[in-house]
C-alpha cells in the first residue's frame, strides 16, 4: 500500500511516500519511496525533493499560492516521469496527516470523516498555529484526490495515558472542567516510535520496560514511558512548557510574565512572542537558536553566553531525566532522538556524565562513534541503565497507522 504522509505548517509542507503493508511492518522492511519539503507557500515556493536511491536532493522553485496548490504540486511530481514512483493518482492508496492537537477527544489515530474534520477545526483554539494548516491540507487532498482515504495521526494522542496526577495543573479545578486546561503533551508520535524501536532492537517485551525518551531539537521534550504508555511528559497545555528549546523558554515562574509586561510595557501577545520566538537558546546566547552554531561559537571563540545556553539546555534535560527516573521507579533505558539528540555527542555527554549514582555509565567511544541516521547503544556494557541513540521516524509511524486504519487492522499491542 502506497501511503502519502503530509506534515503541513503555516507556510510549509513536508511529505513522504512510503510503501507498507502488514508483512513489511512485521519484518521492518517498509519502503521509503520519495520525500521532500515545500517552503514559503504563498509566493515563490522553494521545493526540495528526493527519490529513494537517486542520489542527492534536488531544489526547484514554483509559484504556489496556497496549500491546495502545494499538495497538487506534490501529487503531480510523484506521478511525473522524473520520479516514476507511482504511475497515476490512483496508485496513492491513502494519505496520512500529522495533526498537532487532538484535545481530549482523539486518543488514537483515526480515519478522517466530515465529523472528525469538524472536531479538528473545533480544537483550533488549542493549537492556532498548527491545526489550521492541518485542516487545509486535509481539505486540499479531498479536493484533489476525491475519496482517497485519509487518516489523522495526532501528536497529543500518545499522552492520553497520563494519569490525572500528571496531567492536571494545580489551578482551580473549575478551569479544567470549563476549558480543559491540562497537560496535553506533544512529540507523541516521536516518543512512541523510539520506545517501540528500542524494544525491537533489544528484544524486550512491552510489559515491564521503562524508557525515558529525550526528543531534543529546536523543539524539545522528555517523556516517561512505562510498558509502552506515556505516564508523564515535559510539554504541557502548549509546546512552551518543559525543556529549554531553540527559541522557547521552557519552564519558568509565571509571575515573571506580569513583571516583564509592566516593566517593558508589553502586551499579552508580545509576551507570548517573547517566550516562543525570542527565548531559549537564542535568548540566552544572543547569537542563534541553532545548537550546531552555538557549539562552534563556544569552542572556537570561548563565548561565555554560548556556553551558558548550552549548559542550561543540558542541565534542564538532566533534571527531567532524574525526575522521570523517580516517576517510573527506575528506567531500563534513556533514549536520545531529534536533531540534537541524534547528532551531538557533546550534549549527550553533558546530560548523562557523572550519573553513575542513577545506574547510567556512558561509553565515551561509543557515544562519539554514533553514525548519523543509525541506532546505537552508547552506554557501557555493564551499565544497569542503557543509553541509546535512536533516530526518530514519525512519518513511518504515520504511514503504518494509516495502513492499519484503511485495512481495518487493530492497533499494535
Amino acid at each position: 500500500m502506497n501511503i502519502l504522509v503530509l506534515n503541513a505548517g503555516s507556510s510549509t509542507l513536508k511529505f513522504q511516500l512510503i510503501r507498507t503493508d502488514p508483512d513489511l511492518v512485521r519484518t521492518d522492511t517498509d519502503e521509503h519511496l520519495a520525500d521532500g519539503v515545500i517552503e514559503r507557500i504563498g509566493g515563490e515556493a522553494v521545493i526540495t525533493t528526493r527519490v529513494a536511491g537517486s542520489g542527492p536532493r534536488r531544489k526547484t522553485a514554483a509559484q504556489l499560492r496556497d496549500m491546495k496548490a502545494a499538495v497538487d504540486w506534490v501529487v503531480q511530481w510523484l506521478i511525473s516521469s522524473e520520479v516514476t514512483v507511482v504511475n497515476a493518482v490512483r496508485d496513492i492508496d491513502a494519505v496520512g496527516h500529522r495533526v498537532v492537537h487532538g484535545g481530549e477527544r482523539f486518543r488514537a489515530s483515526v480515519l478522517v470523516t466530515a465529523e472528525v474534520l469538524e472536531e479538528i477545526e473545533d480544537m483550533i483554539e488549542l493549537a492556532p498555529l498548527h491545526n489550521p494548516a492541518n485542516v487545509r491540507a486535509i481539505e486540499a487532498v479531498r479536493a484533489l484526490l476525491g475519496d482517497v482515504p485519509q487518516a489523522a495521526v495526532f501528536d497529543t494522542a500518545f499522552h492520553h495515558s497520563l494519569p490525572d496526577k500528571a496531567f492536571l495543573y494545580a489551578l482551580p479545578y473549575a478551569l479544567y472542567r470549563r476549558y480543559r486546561i491540562r497537560r496535553y503533551g506533544f512529540h507523541g508520535t516521536s516518543h512512541r516510535y523510539v520506545a517501540y524501536r528500542y524494544r525491537m532492537l533489544t528484544g524486550r517485551d512491552k510489559d515491564g520496560t521503562n524508557v525515558i525518551s529525550l526528543h531534543l531539537g529546536n523543539g524539545a521534550s522528555a517523556c516517561a514511558i512505562r510498558a509502552g504508555h506515556s505516564i508523564d511528559t515535559s510539554m504541557g497545555f502548549t509546546p512552551l512548557e518543559g525543556l529549554v528549546m531553540g527559541t522557547r523558554s521552557g519552564d519558568l515562574d509565571p509571575a515573571i510574565l506580569d513583571f516583564v509586561a509592566q516593566k517593558e510595557g508589553m502586551t499579552d501577545t508580545a509576551i507570548l512572542t517573547l517566550l516562543n520566538k525570542q527565548s531559549g537558546l537564542l535568548g540566552i546566547s544572543g547569537i542563534t537558536h541553532d545548537m550546531r552554531e552555538l557549539l562552534a561559537e563556544a569552542e572556537e571563540n570561548d563565548d561565555r553566553r554560548a556556553w551558558l545556553a548550552i549548559e542550561i539546555f543540558a542541565y534542564r534535560a538532566r533534571k527531567y531525566v532524574g525526575a522521570y527516573m523517580a516517576a517510573l521507579g527506575g528506567a531500563d533505558a534513556i533514549v536520545f532522538t531529534g536533531g540534537i539528540g541524534e547528532n551531538s555527542h557533546f550534549i549527550r555527554n553533558l546530560i548523562l556524565s557523572d550519573m553513575g549514582w542513577a545506574g547510567v555509565r556512558l561509553d565515551d567511544n561509543a557515544n562519539r562513534g554514533v553514525q548519523a541516521g543509525t541506532a546505537a547503544r552508547i552506554s557501557a556494557e555493564d551499565s544497569p541503565v542503557e543509553a541509546w541513540v535512536i533516530p526518530t521516524n514519525e512519518e513511518l509511524l504515520i504511514a503504518r497507522d494509516t495502513m492499519r486504519l484503511v485495512s481495518g487492522l487493530p492497533a499494535p499491542g
